[in-house]
């Protein structure tokens, strides 16, 4: 699949994923900052922003997407980030093709974890997709008629404002999801998932830099997760980032900056 992507910066070239609900636009900052010692590119992963809606939603083809976005920039090595889902595919693409990798930063999540219908993530997903899907847009006149809707289901100001970056308004003035919701709810079993590397595993990554970093306000990566992931990536460090939930981008952008600088300096 050919994905949309902006580019920011020179220098060596950085790969950035956004996370489930996310795209490329959450990250230009980030990006614009660390545009005098990285190239960085921002790919919206498929069924977000502008990249192609289809109905398979799994780890192994947005790893394949990410291969194909790398093999039409000439990319034969790179730095990579990713934020939760992002993370996720970041973990997958890594294991499959390390030595196309400088270094890894995943933010946020845990690869390992298979997330259940019984977990609280799960049924925050799913109840923040049923919302989306409830809503009829075709009687919707305004931004602030759909988070009313929005409201009546999604506490959190702050998830219902990343919810309303995906509402677009086509040039007739009618509202449209940015997202194919449909797709992520039918596949949120599959988005939910872990990495599976474990099992059959001969030998850990080693050869470049990781970094896990954790907001110090959630809980999508536990104690136990760090220590399954050292098991893979026995040279990985966690930074625990003050202040920050699970949106760390969002809410600490200058940290997240400060290490994915340290990646380059690390290696």
């Amino acid at each position: 699949m050919k994905l949309f992507y902006r580019k920011f910066g020179e220098g060596p070239p950085l790969i950035i994923l956004h996370g489930l609900y996310g795209s490329s636009d959450n990250w230009v900052s980030i990006a614009k900052s660390l545009g005098d010692c990285y190239t960085v590119y921002l790919p919206d992963q498929r069924n977000h922003g502008q990249s192609p809606h289809s109905d398979i939603h799994d780890y192994d083809s947005m790893r394949d997407d990410l291969f194909e976005l790398a093999s039409d920039l000439q990319l034969k090595k790179f730095f990579l980030a990713g934020h939760s889902m992002g993370g996720k595919t970041a973990i997958s693409f890594a294991s499959k093709w390390p030595d196309m990798i400088y270094g890894l930063l995943v933010a946020d999540i845990s690869p390992f974890t298979n997330e259940n219908t019984k977990s609280t993530a799960y049924n925050q997903h799913l109840l923040i997709l049923k919302t989306i899907l409830s809503i009829d847009l075709s009687v919707i006149r305004s931004r602030r008629a759909a988070e009313a809707l929005l409201l009546e289901k999604i506490y959190s100001e702050k998830v219902r404002a990343f919810i309303l970056k995906n509402l677009q308004r086509g040039p007739e003035g009618k509202f449209s999801w940015k997202l194919n919701a449909p797709s992520l709810r039918n596949n949120l079993d599959r988005i939910m998932a872990g990495i599976d590397l474990k099992e059959g595993l001969t030998q850990p990554f080693t050869g470049f830099p990781v970094v896990f970093l954790k907001g110090s306000d959630s809980d999508y990566l536990t104690p136990s997760d760090m220590k399954e992931i050292q098991k893979v990536f026995p040279s990985s460090e966690f930074i625990e980032v003050e202040g920050a939930g699970h949106w760390i981008h969002a809410d600490q952008p200058e940290e997240v900056a400060k290490n994915l600088r340290k990646l380059l300096y690390d290696y």
